[in-house]
């Protein structure tokens, strides 16, 4: 299963309406009244994969279309990945959910792309869980790995992935902002993220600096939108996006998405 999508297991849009879907507003209205029915549930273990690979214009990373006909974040571009799978816990370590996530990141990489990921190659990038305002809720590794410019062709099922495309972070953010592409936030975030780098190198130096960073995102209506608050905005502990102090958000406005973050570090 592709995901990125099981860190926000709903259609979340680009800013605009994208062929006749609601746009994200709508869809976190609708929910927003709904958030103390799903605190009990108990997120599913889930694991995401971030492909990235040098090429002739910079650093790229894979993306997933997945099937628009589906329930969940059907025709979002995501990164592959799915749920964690009983036979991903190895034998000898069944209690080790992370090695679990790492086993399911490669079995997922090969079942959707049929590309080939070492557990050794994967980095530990970010940790996403559902906001309670969701029916379903995913708790979600996100690692990353490179990719060999001599990999094999990525081939995809043609069933719940209907293509795929390796984008630079760049125009996969410029596509979205066209309304020419739907992302989740997660994907969002990461991607804006790795638009700071230039190419491989310069990302897996930024990982061996880089804490890796829990998301538990916090819903707030503007105005212009909705905010998603991350931990470390001065906002986030009371859900106040109007609190003065650092800055760690995706603001989801009708005009466009805009992801901040003074709070830990800065692009480098």
């Amino acid at each position: 299963m592709a995901t990125g999508r099981h860190a926000w297991s709903t259609q979340s849009v680009a800013s605009r309406p994208h062929d006749g879907a609601p746009c994200v507003h709508q869809l976190w209205a609708l929910r927003h009244r709904q958030v103390a029915m799903y605190e009990h549930i108990t997120p599913v273990a889930a694991a995401t994969v971030v492909l990235i690979r040098d090429g002739v214009a910079g650093l790229e990373t894979l993306l997933l279309r997945r099937n628009a006909a589906l329930q969940f974040a059907g025709g979002s571009w995501v990164f592959p990945g799915g749920r964690i799978d009983p036979h991903d816990y190895a034998a000898s370590e069944p209690q080790n959910i992370t090695l679990a996530a790492r086993n399911a990141s490669v079995r997922e990489a090969q079942e959707e792309t049929s590309l080939q990921v070492a557990t050794d190659d994967l980095q530990y990038l970010s940790h996403w869980t559902t906001p309670p305002i969701m029916p379903r809720r995913f708790a979600t590794w996100f690692f990353l790995a490179a990719v060999a410019a001599d990999a094999p062709e990525v081939a995809v099922d043609g069933g719940e992935i209907h293509e795929h495309r390796w984008f630079t972070p760049e125009l996969a953010l410029a596509a979205q902002r066209a309304g020419q592409i739907m992302l989740m936030p997660p994907t969002f975030v990461t991607l804006q993220e790795l638009s700071a780098r230039a190419n491989v190198a310069a990302v897996l130096q930024w990982l061996r600096q880089h804490q890796p960073r829990r998301f538990e995102p916090r819903f707030v209506d503007t105005p212009g939108g909705k905010v998603a608050l991350y931990d470390g905005d001065a906002g986030y502990a009371g859900s106040n996006p109007q609190r003065p102090g650092r800055r760690h958000r995706l603001s989801m406005r009708n005009d466009g998405w805009c992801y901040e973050n003074d709070a830990n570090e800065q692009p480098g």
